[in-house]
């Protein structure tokens, strides 16, 4: 589509609530142009619904939204019908129909009208497929044959086939292995047009050229990439803080000086009523010495008071501009492994779906496993888990072992936090189990909490206390994609509560700079149905 105006994606006055009345977002103004921009925020920001509004899924209460192109949307969650053909996933059906019609000798004009100018649909489509990794995907194939990460490359095929200038997509790489992440690097990093990406996936916005970060309602925006945006707000914080602190010795030196006021204006009123008394003072004079001075030191008293107010409220903004992102304490001593002590053994296991594994596993290691999507990754951890039986060879974990799967489905959603943990950790009391869920920020009524209203990023946190907190006490802890819907605080959260983990860990996953940041010992390659070594440098 091409336009006299400059490409642009913008709203104005924006608001929407749910159906519940809860705001997501209120009054709203931006503006994206040309290029790549990364939307962050929190967990419950209103992030993909304001993707939906700006795709007009959504209708919004009020405000508008104007797109200046044509607008391609690929959203968080996908489902595609499982009997849905390649060519009707990718919108081309129709037109693929007419055109063959056409060269088998039919000439009906529905089928001229039908291929119109798209006499090249195929070898577009075809080429779609090829540049995101799917040119074994046939046209008539269908998406039930497809994994995760395929339905996800496909429906950015299908917007890539309709050439939109506007594309906003909603956590991309979610589902996707790391050959399938570096084709999507491939694609955003060649758009030509405008382009939003909501990602906690760092690679993928080292690729952004601005960052807007959406918090507490408003649109802030960072020039450069995430990294640039990582140093920016440290600085900002710095500074605030440094506020805080200014403000903070500001209120103390207000509260002393009022208080010595109020002391002067006690000692006043003593010394007048002594002079009164004496009678060395006519009585008129000393009146009015007595309401002069009085008169002087409520003065000065509300001076101070209203200096203190002053004070008080710069703390206040001051506080403001401080990030309230708490981070995880975790001590948990009944997880230590000694060092070399076997956890694990796995020879010759014949896994379901044809995988085949040895491995051996010591504490306290911090093993990787890597892999494309389908090579077995999950099937492996469900085995451990004994989730799975092997079909052949032997499996045997030798420790208490917890397995946190991708779906989190470990929790009952009608019970509350505290409820949940004590079902995984009978012996505990309920006060023990508070203040243990105090440390993964579940304080006080927050872990009364019913599971199923818990946002993604909550439900997560309280799954992870409950795996830990079970009794008796996991050690050995496997992690399935577990930074997969996280935003950026939730996954520093989820790093600091394994830094506490004295166990011995299996991570499952595709972020390679997280799995570096928790400290990896050992990486493992899960292809062509064999686990092997793998070279860390070259993950």
């Amino acid at each position: 589509m091409h336009l006299s105006t400059p490409l642009s994606l913008s709203c104005a006055q924006l608001s929407y609530s749910w159906q519940d009345g809860t705001r997501v977002l209120r009054d709203l103004d931006l503006t994206v142009g040309p290029g790549r921009t990364g939307l962050i925020g929190p967990n419950g920001s209103g992030k993909s619904t304001l993707l939906r509004l700006l795709a007009g899924e959504l209708s919004p209460d009020a405000g508008s939204v104007r797109a200046a192109g044509q607008v391609g949307h690929l959203p968080q969650n996908l489902t595609l019908d499982t009997a849905l053909r390649v060519d009707e996933a990718l919108g081309i059906a129709r037109t693929r129909a007419a055109l063959h019609a056409i060269e088998s000798g039919e000439v009906a004009e529905e089928h001229f009208t039908a291929v119109g100018d798209d006499w090249d649909v195929e070898e577009r489509a075809r080429a779609a497929l090829g540049q995101l990794g799917l040119a074994h995907v046939g046209l008539d194939r269908t998406t039930g044959e497809l994994s995760g990460g395929e339905t996800v490359l496909l429906r950015l095929a299908a917007l890539l086939l309709r050439r939109p200038d506007i594309l906003l997509l909603d956590e991309p790489t979610n589902n996707l292995d790391r050959a399938a992440r570096h084709r999507l690097y491939d694609t955003v990093t060649a758009w030509n047009g405008v382009l939003v990406v909501v990602s906690h996936d760092r690679e993928l916005l080292a690729l952004v050229e601005r960052i807007a970060d959406l918090r507490d309602g408003e649109v802030h925006w960072y020039g450069g990439n995430f990294a640039a945006y990582e140093e920016a707000v440290a600085a900002e914080q710095e500074a605030a803080e440094r506020r805080v602190r200014a403000a903070e010795s500001d209120v103390r030196r207000q509260q002393r000086e009022l208080s010595e006021a109020r002391t002067k204006l006690v000692k006043r009123a003593r010394f007048g009523k002594k002079v009164q008394a004496s009678g060395s003072q006519p009585k008129i004079v000393a009146g009015e010495w007595k309401r002069k001075a009085q008169e002087s030191a409520g003065k000065h008293r509300i001076m101070h008071e209203q200096r203190l107010e002053s004070a008080r409220e710069r703390l206040e903004e001051a506080e403001e501009l401080v990030r309230d992102e708490a981070e995880i304490q975790v001590d948990l001593p009944s997880t230590a492994v000694p060092r070399g002590r076997q956890v694990l053994i796995v020879r010759e296991a014949e896994l379901a779906h044809g995988a085949r594994a040895t491995l051996e596993a010591y504490g306290p290691e911090r093993i990787a496993l890597v892999g494309r999507n389908g090579s077995g990754k999950t099937t492996l951890l469900r085995t451990l888990a004994g989730q799975l039986q092997p079909l052949g060879g032997e499996v045997a974990v030798q420790v208490p072992v917890r397995y946190l799967p991708q779906r989190l489905d470990v929790l009952d959603d009608e019970l509350t936090i505290v409820e949940n943990v004590a079902r995984l950790a009978p012996r505990a009391t309920n006060q023990h189990i508070r203040s243990r869920l105090a440390r993964f920020l579940f304080r006080q009524r927050r872990a009364d909490r019913v599971v199923g209203t818990l946002s993604g990023g909550e439900r997560f946190r309280a799954t992870l206390a409950a795996l830990l907190l079970a009794e008796p006490a996991p050690q050995l802890l496997m992690l399935d994609e577990p930074t997969n819907n996280l935003d950026m605080a939730s996954v520093r959260q989820l790093r600091d509560a394994l830094a506490g983990y004295r166990g011995a860990l299996i991570v499952a996953g595709h972020d390679v700079p997280f799995l570096r940041e928790i400290g990896v010992t050992r990486w493992m390659r899960m292809a062509e149905g064999e686990l092997t070594e793998a070279d860390p440098e070259e993950v």
